[in-house]
């Protein structure tokens, strides 16, 4: 349950307090303060994250913080040592690591059903109109590599950690930077050793939302690995040789409940990394945007 709300307009907290039934709102630091807050969710515009995330677990709350959780690395890098430091659980908020999909996915890779993994295609991108504001606005962390980019970038390292595969390595990168200086369309492919993930991400147009992951001995297809506000993926197609393909069903859940629900339990039991999304795998993921966005310049 909600319980309070800051923002750096107490105008704005109050009223969103009032619409959302919390019984407290007021500054970021009034927030902070308090000693009946134990979690925060940070959801503000990305170059705000990094300021958030440390105040509030050197104030001994837990995080979850949305992605990306820095711009950069070394932001990034800072925001987990604060982490470390605080003995508070941390959590970079990719939904779709949550749910029964995810589950079901991560069996698939870490039981060598699909053999030895040779390539991943996936990719986030939609039309953005109006064409401005915070996405493409450079000051503000804009363009699309950050806003999107980072949900078939974390895939890719989070499927190469399941299967125990090396770091990565950007081997191919295209894409258009627009007029305001940010990245507006982009694609990359990312070696994991032998595994190549293929990706794509865009703010200009809407890119197809199927994730397609292909091993020596199977392929497994999600029409929508995203999932959306209320809903993770319930659909998965297997397909192997000499076997007629094998639809997976699963239950839908709400993600964003969930990484809550994950972050309570975690403050609950004392432990400061959540499983689904590992402060390794953020930490890559950091860097792997970084040199993406970078390649494009």
């Amino acid at each position: 349950m909600l319980h309070a709300v800051g923002s750096s307009d107490t105008g704005r907290a109050e009223a969103f307090a009032s619409t959302y039934g919390a019984s407290v709102a007021g500054t970021y630091a009034d927030v902070l303060a308090r000693d009946d807050v134990d979690a925060v969710y940070i959801g503000t515009v990305h170059t705000g994250h990094a300021q958030l995330a440390i105040a509030a677990m050197d104030a001994g709350k837990a995080v979850l913080c949305e992605k990306p959780v820095t711009p950069t690395p070394e932001a990034t890098a800072s925001v987990l040592d604060a982490a470390a430091r605080s003995g508070r659980p941390f959590l970079e908020a990719y939904k779709y690591r949550f749910g029964p999909m995810a589950d079901a996915l991560r069996q698939l890779v870490e039981s060598g059903e699909l053999g030895r993994l040779e390539r991943l295609e996936a990719s986030f991108g939609f039309e953005s109109d109006p064409q401005s504001g915070r996405l493409f606005d450079p000051a503000l962390a804009g363009g699309a590599i950050l806003d999107v980019g980072g949900y078939p970038a974390s895939l890719a390292v989070g499927i190469a950690a399941w299967a125990g595969l090396p770091e990565p390595a950007l081997v191919r990168v295209d894409g258009t930077v627009g007029e305001t200086g940010v990245d507006v369309d982009a694609s990359v492919d990312l070696a994991f050793g032998d595994f190549v993930a293929s990706l794509g991400t865009s703010i200009l147009r809407n890119l197809p939302e199927e994730i397609r992951l292909v091993g020596s001995e199977g392929t497994v297809e999600v029409p929508d690995l995203w999932g959306d506000r209320l809903h993770s993926p319930t659909t998965a197609v297997l397909s192997r040789a000499g076997a007629a393909p094998r639809e997976i069903v699963v239950s839908s859940i709400d993600p964003f409940a969930a990484e809550a629900d994950a972050v309570s339990l975690a403050l609950a039991r004392g432990v400061q990394e959540i499983p689904e999304m590992p402060w390794a795998q953020t930490a890559t993921v950091a860097r792997v945007l970084e040199e993406w966005r970078r390649a494009l310049d």
